[in-house]
């Protein structure tokens, strides 16, 4: 293997790294599951004139614990769907075709 293939592979797999690393359901995933555990825990330790306020409910428990099961539900997605870069013949065949020839 040549230089310049040696070099190409190796930047495409720091493409590959940085498309899952930014990839924007990890993020959501992951305050989404975070902030849910601190509602949650709110709602552990809700006083009796807190769920007076919230006629009975424990408000903070059930959101807590719908914003942890929706950022596992981002997280899990992320797993079973990775994201995949494109390759370097999609990325050619994606180069405008109305510039003008020189």
């Amino acid at each position: 293997m040549s230089d310049h293939q040696h070099d190409v592979a190796a930047l495409e797999h720091e493409s590959a790294t940085a498309a899952r690393l930014f990839d924007v359901r990890r993020i959501i995933g992951g305050l989404f599951a975070v902030y849910g555990v601190i509602v949650t825990v709110a709602g552990f330790t809700a006083s009796d004139a807190d769920l007076k306020k919230a006629q009975g409910i424990n408000i903070n428990l059930w959101t807590g614990l719908g914003m942890f099961a929706l950022g596992v539900f981002f997280l899990v997605w992320l797993k079973l769907r990775p994201t995949v870069p494109p390759t370097a013949e999609e990325l050619g065949a994606q180069e405008p075709e109305d510039t003008p020839a020189p």
